[in-house]
C-alpha cells in the first residue's frame, strides 16, 4: 500500500518517516544554501522512502515529499497510485499551515483518496485548534486531525492508523452503497 506523506518545508516529513521505517530511508537530502537554512541543515530534494510492514499480507511503502514549492514537480509522480496521504504540518510555526493550504488542494486535485492531517510538534489538539485547521484548509468532519509527534515511533503508529482507517472507510463505502440499492 502506497502512503504519501507530504507537508510544507520543515514539517517533520523526513523525520516522521526515519522514525516508523523498518529499513534504512532512502533520503534525498541535500545541503539548504538560501535564507530558509535557519531552519534546518538539509531539505528533501526528491523523496524520501521507507517501509513498515503492518503483518504478512499489508506493506506500507512510505513516500515522503519535498516541502518547498520549487520541488513541487515531485508531488504529480510520487502521488501515482498512493491510496492515502498524510498532510504534515508544524503546529509550532502558523506559516506551515498557510503553506499547507496549497499542498492539500494540488493533492486533492490530483487524485481524490484518503488523508489525515497531522499536527507535528503538538502534544493534543484542542477544539479551537482544530476548528482553525478544519477551517483553514476547508476539510470534511470525516478527515481525521491527529497530534503528532514525529520523532515518537507510538505517536507516528496512531497516525498511520488513522489514515488506515479511513482508507478501509473509503474501501467499505461503495460497498455499502451498492448494498443499500
Amino acid at each position: 500500500m502506497k502512503i504519501v506523506v507530504t507537508g510544507p518545508f520543515s514539517a517533520g516529513k523526513t523525520t516522521l518517516i526515519r522514525t516508523i521505517s523498518e529499513i534504512t530511508v532512502l533520503s534525498t537530502e541535500k545541503d539548504i544554501t538560501d535564507s530558509t537554512r535557519s531552519r534546518k541543515a538539509e531539505t528533501t530534494v526528491a523523496m524520501d522512502f521507507g517501509r513498515i510492514t503492518i503483518d504478512r499480507d499489508l506493506v506500507l511503502y512510505l513516500f515522503g515529499t519535498p516541502g518547498q514549492d520549487r520541488f513541487d514537480f515531485m508531488w504529480e509522480i510520487l502521488g501515482e497510485g498512493m491510496l492515502g496521504s498524510i498532510l504534515l504540518i508544524d503546529s509550532s510555526r502558523e506559516d506551515s499551515l498557510e503553506e499547507a493550504v496549497g499542498i492539500l488542494a494540488a493533492f486533492r486535485k490530483m487524485a481524490r483518496v484518503p488523508f489525515v492531517v497531522a499536527l507535528n510538534r503538538s502534544a493534543g489538539v484542542s477544539p479551537a485548534d482544530e476548528e482553525n485547521v478544519r477551517s483553514m484548509l476547508g476539510l470534511d468532519e470525516d478527515v481525521a486531525v491527529v497530534p503528532c509527534d514525529a520523532t515518537d515511533r507510538e505517536s507516528v503508529k496512531s497516525v498511520l492508523l488513522a489514515l488506515l482507517y479511513s482508507v478501509v472507510d473509503s474501501l467499505d463505502a461503495p460497498a455499502a452503497e451498492a448494498a443499500s440499492v
